[in-house]
């Protein structure tokens, strides 16, 4: 069998940033304005600063505005939830983001719930988790969206596909599952209490990790042929020493001898973040204007 096909994830990103700019145009001569993501960052933490700038810009690379708000870690609770209010209130404001981790003292939960749902660009919201489980329009988070766009890229219909996700975090887990439900697949979660996991995996035609354990997932627990979405990213140590490298939640090597096409780390489900969320603030600026999008071109 030959070696599985690349997805590239960092490609099919670009071109999805290109549509939403060409929508954000249209948007901005039909509003008057440009539409606007507020990202909150509260403290230093290098991985979430860099995240953030890149944010920033590509936000401005698609045509729309970005506000930043940077507060330091020892802000108090009320006052992160008062700039979220002053955000929700606020017309220039389409989509909000307050990025996490936020520091211990703060209560994610809480500053999530007080974003306004139709804001919540990021699909954290419970009535945003509700939406998507009953089938409703929200906002999905950008990471598992992204997953699903690029198996429909490459797949066309996953209608009738057996597809097992490997971890149930509230960010990817569940909402892939939910969004794979959407498109009739039938969907296996499984998880670190999962028993012959490898079995589990070796039925599926799809199989998306995002389980944060490097390289768990190995080429002989794949279906030949299969679909492999690899969600990690973990840094573990190189070759050289005292270098790292990224690597993701499958083995690579071994995966990609097995199966049909597979996401790389880096340069697969990564770049799909932002471009997503990109793709929902434009889908937020409609919705709060009142104004018809067919967001099957997005």
């Amino acid at each position: 069998m030959s070696a599985a096909a690349i997805i590239d994830g960092k490609a099919f990103a670009e071109s999805l940033r290109t549509r939403v700019g060409g929508v954000a145009a249209d948007f901005a001569a039909k509003a008057g304005r440009k539409a606007g993501l507020a990202v909150v960052l509260v403290g230093e933490d290098p991985a979430s600063q860099v995240y953030v700038r890149n944010k920033g810009k590509q936000t401005l690379a698609c045509g729309m505005e970005s506000f930043e708000h940077k507060l330091p870690a020892d802000t108090a609770e009320a006052d992160l939830l008062a700039v979220v209010a002053q955000l929700n209130e606020d017309p220039a404001v389409d989509g909000i983001l307050v990025q996490l981790p936020l520091p211990a003292h703060m209560d994610e939960a809480k500053i999530i719930a007080t974003i306004n749902p139709d804001k919540d660009v990021d699909g954290f919201h419970v009535v945003n988790v509700g939406r998507l489980a009953t089938g409703l329009p929200g906002f999905v988070p950008c990471t598992p969206l992204g997953c699903v766009m690029l198996l429909k890229d490459k797949l066309g219909s996953l209608s009738g596909l057996d597809a097992v996700v490997i971890g149930r975090s509230n960010i990817v887990g569940k909402p892939m599952a939910q969004l794979l439900i959407a498109e009739s697949c039938t969907v296996t979660v499984a998880h670190s209490r999962t028993k012959d996991l490898p079995e589990a995996v070796r039925r599926a035609d799809i199989v998306v990790a995002a389980v944060g354990r490097p390289e768990m997932v190995k080429g002989d627990w794949l279906k030949p042929g299969a679909t492999v979405i690899d969600v990690g990213i973990n840094r573990v140590a190189g070759a050289e020493e005292g270098k790292t490298k990224l690597v993701g939640d499958v083995d690579f090597a071994s995966a990609s001898a097995v199966a049909g096409a597979i996401t790389p780390v880096p340069g697969g489900v990564g770049p799909m973040t932002i471009a997503v969320l990109l793709r929902n603030t434009i889908v937020a600026a409609h919705r709060n204007m009142g104004l018809a999008l067919d967001e099957s071109v997005l």
